[in-house]
């Protein structure tokens, strides 16, 4: 009898390290439900992943600043696969000014996305996760522990999503759910609408985050690396 395909929840995926772990997930023969909130990014990133392996790939819009719309998503997967092994928790939003110009929405934004939206996605996807036994990461920053000028807003949500990752590994190990952090340095993604260029070849690639989930995931269940500082390997940022 086949083995059972794993399924993988992906927030904030279509396009960036979201979309690379998704990329890097299906090529492992994982079923994939990537979420962002653009129906037509979120629909074209999916055709693109089914074209790697035909019908692995749900592209479900989403916003995981609201609990209810996490609990669907939830749903969803269940309703056309019946299981959830793995959640990552990538959505992410930068918003980068010193104290005096950053204004209370941006602030907002800022945590309800990078940190209480994380917080959403758990509570959706404990109870089915419990069931696999199943795996929570959650993509945090170097900046979750190296502040910087004009970060104030993005600092505090990063910080705040190490602390809650490590806190909740501690609170799930006795469920059998394995709880990883990763906190990536300079990426070449589109984040904060910056456009990848030849000359971010020294950055990460988002591939490369895609390839450290599936390590972690095919670690011995009895090993958890609960917290993953990664950077590139020559000098030029973070």
């Amino acid at each position: 009898m086949a083995d059972i395909a794993k399924v993988a929840l992906i927030t904030g995926a279509s396009k960036g390290i979201g979309y690379g772990i998704a990329e890097a997930l299906v090529k492992q023969g994982v079923n994939v439900a990537i979420t962002g909130r653009s129906e037509e990014s979120v629909q074209a990133a999916a055709d693109a992943l089914n074209q790697i392996s035909a019908d692995s790939a749900l592209g479900i819009v989403a916003d995981v600043r609201d609990l209810s719309s996490q609990q669907q998503v939830v749903s969803t997967i269940l309703e056309k696969w019946q299981r959830l092994d793995y959640v990552i928790a990538n959505a992410g939003v930068g918003h980068f000014a010193p104290i005096q110009e950053l204004t209370p929405e941006l602030w907002q934004e800022t945590i309800d996305i990078n940190l209480t939206g994380v917080f959403y996605t758990a509570k959706a996807t404990i109870d089915a996760l419990k069931k696999t036994e199943g795996y929570f990461i959650t993509i945090s920053s170097l900046a979750g522990t190296n502040f910087f000028e004009k970060g104030a807003a993005y600092n505090a949500s990063k910080f705040g999503l190490v602390g809650f990752s490590q806190a909740i590994m501690l609170d799930l190990r006795s469920e059998g759910i394995k709880v990883t952090t990763i906190m990536p340095g300079s990426v070449a993604t589109h984040f904060n609408n910056h456009q990848p260029n030849e000359k971010d070849a020294w950055k990460i690639q988002p591939e490369d985050i895609g390839q450290l989930v599936v390590d972690l995931i095919r670690m011995p269940a009895r090993t958890l690396p609960s917290k993953i500082e990664v950077r590139p390997s020559r000098p030029g940022g973070n």
